[in-house]
């Protein structure tokens, strides 16, 4: 089995912490999150991030909340929606 170099691994993502967030939008530190498990491989491109429901509860934010940080990285073109099917990366997170 071909073993990757540690330096060549990314650095695992801390887990999300709410009370961290600090001084900032709560949306733009679950989209900050979110593009370091991009980064990390979590959801690698072409892959599908989990419903809107399952995010939401996970970062124990309401769903306004998780579609504007879904919506920031749209933007910032690392996902794309399609209605009915999901939301997928669609490619490498600038660092």
């Amino acid at each position: 089995m071909n073993k990757v170099p540690e330096a060549d691994q990314p650095e695992p993502v801390p887990a999300w912490d709410r009370d961290a967030v600090g001084v900032t939008y709560v949306y733009a530190a679950i989209a900050g999150h979110l593009a370091m498990r991009i980064r990390a491989g979590e959801f690698p491109p072409g892959g599908r991030l989990p419903g809107e429901r399952e995010l939401s509860d996970e970062y124990g934010v309401g769903l306004g909340t998780l579609r504007r940080a879904l919506d920031l990285l749209r933007e910032r073109g690392v996902l794309t929606t399609l209605p009915a099917k999901g939301t997928f990366v669609t490619g490498e997170v600038p660092g």
